[in-house]
């Protein structure tokens, strides 16, 4: 613990030197300090993954427990997610640099904003949909005991959701990895804010076209992924184990060679009995929360009246929003700026619809098998987790000369690109709902003979379907985010351009062109909406009504 505390602040402590922003800052492409620049964008990779885990903790909470907050949240969450990670790092540098003039610290925040933006939505997302679709026994089970609120969540809502949430927490860090490049060398209004870390140095070697640079940081980004998996997600991956909702133990459970030592050592015992009086401290202050959540006691009229206040006053807001938005681009550009975004979101759209239908086709039964068999889990779950976090900026040398050299569109090949960043989210999304499936359901399929494709239409499909969605959803959303980097691809002083949404939104950001950047976000977020409204919000109903457990 004092090594990892010494390496975390004397890492730490190159985020306080000062720059000039007039100069921006230069990116060291030496192979050596590649281990240095790994330790930066590993730190910033958890500090994101904390900051993700609180947002869903708070988010989902409210949009599941308020019948008002989810009219408002559930969709504000729908274009959060479309909301591209440049768009977001464009008022992240912009802002973190006037709270920290002249300090790179604000770069490292926006940095740290940039990845907690392509980590955060899909935990959200699988949150709120454990939450709206908990198993009636638990939830008749806390009302009966009267646990608090603050109970409850620990004990009955946090547990049901934690095989989902992990391996969702696993898919964000992976998301993470994949806009590492972006996140920590971005270009806004014409300059360059670059961070030490793989990204910077991959984007560096990319731009200059050095194969072998390419190489070495490909070559980090592997055991950087490999090894956070070994010390981190396998172990977290076999410890949720213990939440299944099943009344007998598989025969065969997930194992991990550090959740063993862990579990060998004195270290959890003696720190528990340390936090012990911290926790029943929290416990008798979670009683002012009140107790398990009941139906409203009041009128039926005062209700209707509270609710269209609450219309009143989150409609008047917006409206508000959008109409100082349409009279700046008036002032600006004219409304007519929409006009081009909305004909090339067509194209993108009908990527993303390929993508998303070939995905499902091809990760779904993937998914399951992986899910199903434990050993099958030890050894996919390593491959899974590099495919997942590789960045598509590495990939594009190789792109580029497969495109050239075939004579392929930048317009069909794109779509391999976006599928790098959205697929896995399918994979696992199924692979967690797999793993979810009680061993007593299983056994009784086994013991009643119900194989092949009736199994799968019983037991399965059924059961997998709820995650599915999820999966389903935030895939849909990281395609569209994943255009960006994927309908533009530079290798040295070659540059692929495909027809789309995200090159129209990644060349208004290279350009620091603000009114196109507002107009293409602002026609990604309608997209987005339109086909979670259309689509995934009414399978996530279906999810909720039939095939919750």
């Amino acid at each position: 613990m004092l090594v990892l505390l010494y390496v975390a602040l004397r890492v730490g402590h190159g985020a306080t030197v000062r720059f000039s922003p007039e100069r921006g800052t230069a990116v060291d492409t030496d192979p050596a300090r590649l281990p240095y620049d790994a330790v930066r964008s590993l730190l910033r990779m958890f500090a994101a993954l904390v900051l993700s885990v609180l947002f869903t903790f708070g988010y989902a909470y409210a949009a599941a427990k308020s019948r008002r907050l989810e009219r408002v949240l559930v969709p504000a969450l729908d274009i959060l997610q479309s909301v591209p990670v440049l768009a977001f790092l464009t008022v992240g540098v912009s802002g973190f640099l006037a709270l920290f003039p002249g300090s790179v610290l604000g770069l490292e925040c926006a940095a740290v904003f940039a990845v907690f933006t392509s980590q955060a939505w899909n935990m959200t997302f699988c949150f709120y949909a454990s939450l709206i679709s908990l198993p009636r026994e638990l939830d008749e089970l806390s009302r009966s005991f009267g646990f608090t609120r603050w109970m409850r969540f620990w004990r009955v809502e946090l547990p049901s959701a934690m095989i989902g949430l992990v391996w969702n927490g696993m898919m964000s860090f992976g998301g993470g990895w994949f806009f590492l490049v972006a996140s920590e060398a971005i270009a806004v209004g014409g300059r360059t804010y670059p961070l030490p870390g793989v990204g910077s140095y991959a984007g560096a070697a990319v731009a200059a076209g050095d194969l072998g640079k390419v190489g070495w940081a490909i070559v980090t980004m592997a055991v950087l992924v490999v090894g956070v998996n070994f010390l981190f997600w396998r172990p977290l991956t076999a410890w949720a184990e213990r939440f299944k909702n099943e009344q007998s133990e598989a025969a065969e459970v997930q194992r991990s060679v550090v959740l063993d030592v862990l579990r060998r050592t004195r270290w959890p015992a003696l720190l528990g009995r340390l936090l012990r009086p911290v926790g029943h401290a929290l416990g008798r202050a979670g009683r002012l929360l009140g107790t398990d959540d009941r139906p409203p006691a009041g009128r039926a009229g005062r209700r209707r009246a509270g609710d269209a206040a609450f219309a009143l006053v989150a409609g008047a807001l917006v409206l508000w929003g959008l109409f100082d938005l349409g009279r700046y681009l008036e002032r600006r550009t004219g409304l007519g700026v929409f006009g081009e975004p909305l004909l090339l979101g067509l194209a993108t759209l009908a990527r993303v619809v390929v993508l998303v239908a070939v995905a499902t086709a091809v990760w779904v039964p993937v998914g399951v098998r992986i899910g199903l068999s434990p050993r099958l889990t030890r050894i996919a779950q390593p491959a899974v987790q590099v495919l997942a976090s590789f960045p598509a900026n590495f990939l594009f040398p190789l792109v580029v000369w497969l495109l050239l050299r075939t004579g392929l569109s930048i317009d069909v090949g794109g779509i391999l690109l976006m599928a790098l960043g959205a697929q896995w989210y399918i994979l696992f999304n199924t692979i967690a709902g797999a793993m979810a499936i009680p061993a007593d359901l299983r056994e009784a399929m086994d013991d009643l003979g119900v194989r092949g494709r009736q199994r799968w239409r019983r037991l399965i499909l059924p059961a997998v379907f709820p995650a599915y969605v999820t999966g389903g959803i935030t895939a849909s959303g990281g395609a569209w985010n994943a255009s960006i980097v994927s309908e533009v691809v530079t290798f040295g002083a070659t540059t692929l351009t495909a027809t789309g949404l995200g090159a129209y939104i990644a060349g208004a950001t290279a350009r620091g062109d603000l009114p196109r950047l507002l107009a293409g976000v602002a026609v990604m977020s309608l997209y987005v909406v339109a086909l979670n409204r259309l689509v995934w919000r009414r399978l996530y109903r279906l999810a909720e009504r039939r095939y919750s457990l």
